[in-house]
């Protein structure tokens, strides 16, 4: 059995009215409008939750990311470097819609274009931001392009990630607050052979946040004034999170502006962490820790303050890396409005988290994707899509309600 475990808190009161707003406002979208969502309606508990999903596209190759545009077409991400339009009423276009495989390295399992999100104004420039790891060694790399633009696309930042070619990262997502996120993995290998994740002298292991409207000096983009670690000597001041092993995937919930970080773990434990704006900063423990259980003493350190995963799982029953989703903001079942779902790449379980009003999680299992889900997205009405890898499908996800079991609880 997955294990779960929530830390109980209680919330001062004008924290209580923005966690209450997590279930009463509209959504928006990620053009920072706000998106067509359902009338308050009480979430129901998990236990009366299941998904099912159906099938749209096939003939994809190792679809790995997924984004939704304005116009209501999907964007869908090959590991080659490829990016495929579908779109609901016209299915999947057949030739992509932008070719950056001349840039993309993706050789070994996890190496390629991981990553897109289109600009907050892209219904204006047509602007896409990209994360892939590049030739010719496998850099770590996150670029911004015109769609259907290639040749303009320009380099905004890199970390040198040559000598293992897992643990990339590589989500891109725009926050509330205007700045661009980016994931990155530990430089890969195993047991954190840099010991990365807990040096912030450099971009591996970390979550970070810039902003791409304006250039600072030499660079493309401005660190924000209020990042944590901007006057910490030594520090990149692009850190924003620091303790992670490999976030595949992360994504910022549109209401609340809180992130939601799927983390792979070594062998033990993948962990689901539920950070909010003002926890900039916070250190997820990787790798003094893996998930709640220490994993290396020697790299944690004395006073040292982490915070916990709101939801980890072992590796029993098939269970094997953790695949991050997304906070449930559509209009089809309201009842699982403000719900988190996650996957798991090999036992395809689906994973259900919710803040309680009064503190704490709930959580459950709510059913199966179909084999080897990569990502988890939204369309521009926050509906529910997943990838497959190998089989090259598309898929749509629903929730639908089921009678609640004998005694009706959430499993906490």
């Amino acid at each position: 059995m997955s294990r779960r475990r929530c830390r109980p808190f209680t919330l001062p009161a004008g924290l209580l009215i923005l966690a209450l707003s997590a279930f009463l406002l509209p959504p928006v979208s990620a053009s920072g409008s706000a998106a067509a969502g359902p009338s308050p309606t009480r979430a129901v508990p998990l236990t009366e939750l299941t998904v099912t999903s159906e099938r749209v596209a096939t003939g994809l190759r190792r679809p790995i990311a997924i984004t939704g545009l304005p116009d209501g077409r999907m964007l869908v991400v090959e590991k080659e470097g490829t990016v495929r339009s579908y779109h609901p009423d016209t299915g999947l276009a057949a030739a992509p819609v932008l070719d950056l495989t001349s840039r993309i390295d993706a050789s070994d399992n996890e190496r390629g274009l991981l990553g897109i999100t289109p600009a907050p104004n892209f219904a204006r420039t047509g602007m896409l931001y990209v994360a892939y790891t590049s030739l010719p060694a496998g850099a770590l790399t996150l670029a911004r392009v015109p769609l259907g633009a290639p040749d303009r696309l320009q380099v905004l930042l890199t970390q040198e990630h040559a000598e293992y070619g897992n643990h990339n990262g590589g989500q891109v997502a725009f926050g509330r607050d205007g700045y661009l996120y980016w994931s990155l993995g530990d430089g890969g290998g195993s047991h954190d052979p840099f010991k990365a994740g807990q040096d912030l002298g450099t971009l591996l292991g970390k979550i970070v946040r810039i902003d791409v409207n304006r250039a600072c000096g030499a660079q493309p983009y401005c660190v924000p004034s209020n990042n944590p670690f901007i006057r910490v000597p030594g520090a990149r001041p692009e850190i924003w999170l620091y303790g992670l092993r490999n976030p595949w995937r992360f994504s910022v919930d549109p209401v609340d502006g809180s992130l939601w970080i799927g983390d792979v773990g070594q062998g033990l434990v993948e962990e689901i962490n539920h950070i909010r704006p003002w926890q900039g900063g916070a250190n997820l423990g990787w790798s003094c820790r893996e998930g709640t259980p220490v994993f290396d003493p020697q790299q944690c350190r004395a006073g040292g303050r982490y915070t916990d995963p709101v939801f980890e799982y072992d590796h029993y029953n098939d269970n094997c890396s953790v695949t991050g989703g997304v906070v449930y903001r559509g209009s089809r079942t309201p009842e699982a409005w403000g719900t988190y779902v996650a996957s798991d790449y090999c036992s395809t379980r689906v994973f259900a988290v919710r803040p309680k009003l009064d503190g704490g999680y709930e959580s459950a299992t709510i059913g199966n994707l179909p084999t080897q889900p990569t990502a988890i997205g939204t369309d521009a009405h926050g509906e529910l899509y997943v990838l497959s890898d190998l089989p090259g499908y598309l898929n749509r996800v629903r929730f639908e309600r089921v009678q609640p079991p004998a005694g009706g609880a959430a499993n906490r």
